[in-house]
């Protein structure tokens, strides 16, 4: 008998939003060069990533407001400890803290994208494999 997963667990892991077993993105490649790659379609149950041309677009929307979050934590970071917080401090901060988060933030946008639009079914040896 198989266990359900949580959608938490295939949002954090970058699994297939079907089936949550096959990976979205190559082992690996995280920091690396080819932090945008994705595997085509599920290994696991054929799911395809890319449901239609110019899918992942409404990813950069999630992706800012990611980052402004990021951009308010980092504020209010610094305010704690800064008496006077200069212009060239918060975005000498931000753009390091973005640029580090850079890869995580693509990733994590454009698989909080695609779990919006596609939904679990069930363990993949309990689906029908697309094609």
């Amino acid at each position: 008998m198989s266990q359900r997963k949580s959608l938490l667990y295939g949002i954090v892991a970058a699994k297939c939003p079907r089936c949550r077993e096959g990976e979205m993105f190559p082992k690996g490649t995280l920091y690396t060069a080819k932090f945008a790659d994705m595997h085509p379609n599920c290994p696991c149950c054929g799911q395809t990533y890319e449901p239609e041309p110019g899918f992942y677009y409404g990813a950069m929307y999630v992706s800012f407001a990611l980052n402004v979050g990021i951009f308010l934590v980092s504020l209010f970071i610094l305010y704690q400890f800064v008496e006077e917080i200069t212009m060239a401090m918060m975005i000498g901060i931000v753009a390091v803290v973005v640029i580090g988060l850079l890869p995580i933030i693509f990733r994590l946008s454009r698989v909080l994208w695609i779990n919006i639009f596609i939904r679990y079914e069930g363990p993949c040896s309990q689906i029908p494999k697309k094609m």
